[in-house]
């Protein structure tokens, strides 16, 4: 039956009081049967177009079966999570159908108003199952899923596209490089009625050959005006951030990832936790030790922490597993991502690495210049060298807070690389990846309360190792 009840009463629900730009949002599906959201992750996409749903199924009686189409953990943990926090969405029903196909067919077949699946199952879905396929309104969150008209997904889904009479696609503000991909994602939003039906005029009318051999071109840049040209043509089904004002400060939206550890995970995280505990020396937290235990728990809540001779023990993968899926939903825009301890650099590299992500650290005037002209997809940050007089705030406007620091000064001067005047965006959001159930939340917590006391640090210690005096 209906997920949404099974926390009982201990559930405490969130009321949402939308931002004027969600309201406008939420409004805008509404009233459009055809919707593209190019907003930044952040500014709250999926509550935005749960919003809108709930309005459209119990409100108007005009849909009763919705399909979400998202990235496999965004599938499986973003959109049930965000169902059951917010307390006007406690009437919808959903089922997730990720997993074996014995799964996936009994999510199917239970009664739900809608229905998530992750974009591997699309074809699956259509052209495997035997299940008809009835939905009256269709999400796609990341259209850059879609990017490729040539991929099996897309064909299978562009066959069912017809039936559906309402779509929304969700994705961050494309770059000037990933303006070539939304003629595929437009082509399966309004069946190529704006950017046209065919990929080989599309790019003879908006781009350049860039670099070719022979016959051969290797990437295309777009023509001097075709940036505008293109959202002149897709504006009255899409809502995007371009920013035009930048004399006044940018808003900043500070925002939340949690991660949540495994049970097994969870049980490595106490061990290492009860070991802590035994080191100390009269079992008190001191001033004198406080530091220690903190970078310690810390370095836990981060997902790595250092073996006392210095090797480097992995508890857990969440936070780059977030940190891969922020990446992705930036859509190419470039992101700065603040570390602390030296094993995050090591595991974060590692993984940008093995995604085929280029990426530098903020450490040398080479790599600063290259952030600068926006050609890096990640730079990474360390706060202590984060100075002042770092200005960052060119290429890019968003920053993920991979791991905290107890640190107002170097919280807020890192945050200053991107707020700042100058900043090109209207928007500049901070993403904190926050582990839940570990010190994450109450390091988080003094900075909002922008505490800067060793109290802070002292209590929370106290509080993780389990109120041991």
């Amino acid at each position: 039956g209906p997920m949404t009840k099974k926390f009982g009463l201990t559930k405490t629900l969130k009321k949402f009081i939308p931002h004027e730009s969600q309201r406008y949002a939420a409004e805008y599906i509404i009233t459009h049967p055809v919707t593209a959201l190019l907003l930044d992750m952040g500014l709250g996409k999926t509550v935005t177009t749960l919003t809108a749903v709930n309005k459209l199924i119990y409100d108007y009686f005009e849909i009763s079966k919705v399909l979400v189409i998202a990235p496999l953990r965004v599938a499986r943990d973003t959109w049930p999570a965000e169902i059951q926090k917010w307390e006007h969405l406690q009437n919808l029903t959903y089922s997730v159908a990720v997993g074996t196909e014995a799964e996936r067919l009994r999510s199917l077949k239970t009664q739900a108003d809608i229905y998530i699946i992750n974009r591997e199952n699309v074809q699956w879905l259509i052209e495997e199952n035997g299940v008809v396929f009835n939905y009256d309104m269709l999400i796609i969150d990341e259209l850059s899923s879609f990017k490729n008209h040539d991929t099996k997904r897309f064909k299978s889904l562009m066959k069912m596209r017809p039936k559906v009479k309402r779509v929304v696609g969700l994705t961050g503000t494309p770059s000037s490089n990933g303006l070539m991909d939304l003629w595929a994602e437009f082509r399966l939003l309004d069946m190529g009625q704006r950017l046209g039906r065919f990929i080989g005029k599309y790019r003879t009318d908006y781009f350049l050959p860039d670099r070719r051999n022979g016959n051969i071109v290797y990437s295309y840049r777009p023509l001097p005006d075709a940036e505008q040209q293109i959202y002149d043509k897709i504006s009255d089904i899409t809502i995007s951030m371009k920013s035009t004002d930048h004399l006044n400060m940018p808003e900043l939206i500070i925002s939340e990832y949690t991660v949540k550890l495994s049970e097994e995970e969870r049980q490595h995280y106490e061990e290492l936790k009860e070991e802590l505990v035994l080191e100390l020396p009269d079992g008190d937290v001191t001033a004198s030790n406080a530091g220690s235990l903190s970078n310690k728990l810390s370095q836990m809540a981060n997902g790595a922490i250092y073996s006392d001779d210095r090797d480097i023990l992995p508890i857990h993968d969440r936070k780059l597993d977030a940190l891969e899926d922020i990446i992705e939903a930036a859509n190419g825009k470039p992101v700065l991502v603040a570390y602390w301890f030296k094993h995050d650099l090591a595991r974060i590299q590692e993984r940008l690495n093995k995604l085929h992500i280029p990426f530098a650290t903020m450490d040398k005037a080479d790599s600063i210049s290259r952030w600068q002209r926006g050609e890096l997809p990640v730079g990474l940050i360390h706060p202590a060298s984060a100075g002042h007089g770092l200005n960052l705030q060119s290429g890019g406007s968003t920053l993920i807070w991979f791991g905290l620091t107890w640190s107002l000064e170097l919280y807020q001067q890192t945050n200053a690389r991107l707020w700042r005047q100058g900043q090109q965006s209207k928007t500049v959001i901070i993403q904190h990846i926050i582990t839940t159930g570990t010190i994450d939340r109450k390091i988080m917590s003094a900075l909002q309360k922008k505490e800067e006391t060793q109290n802070a640090l002292i209590d929370a210690v106290k509080a993780e190792l389990g109120g041991k005096k």
